[in-house]
């Protein structure tokens, strides 16, 4: 069975992101305000990226990972831009690496 990761982008510009079985259902359950929750008060929406994924466990991971990425990051993401991202990540690791003394 097929899983879709997708990222919504609200009426207040911020980022939703989830994974379902049926991606076009899905967005119009959110569209429609039937998804309690985040999206319900933030319509209209725009599906802004989707990616397909073979199984659940899959689209979940990759969900939780981007839900902690940061604004810039996830624009990157829906503008394809994978060295923007790598060099997202290098620095947030370099950030993380530095300790006061």
């Amino acid at each position: 069975m097929a899983f879709w990761l997708y990222m919504l982008r609200c009426a207040d510009q911020s980022y939703y992101v989830g994974h379902t079985e049926n991606l076009e259902a899905r967005v119009a359950a959110h569209q429609s305000g039937m998804v309690a929750g985040y999206t319900q008060k933030r319509r209209p929406l725009m599906l802004v990226y989707s990616e397909y994924f073979g199984t659940r466990i899959e689209a979940l991971e990759q969900e939780r990972r981007i839900k902690g990425w940061s604004r810039t990051k996830k624009e990157a993401l829906i503008k394809g831009d994978r060295r923007q991202i790598s060099a997202l990540a290098r620095k947030r690791w370099a950030k993380k690496s530095v300790r006061p003394e």
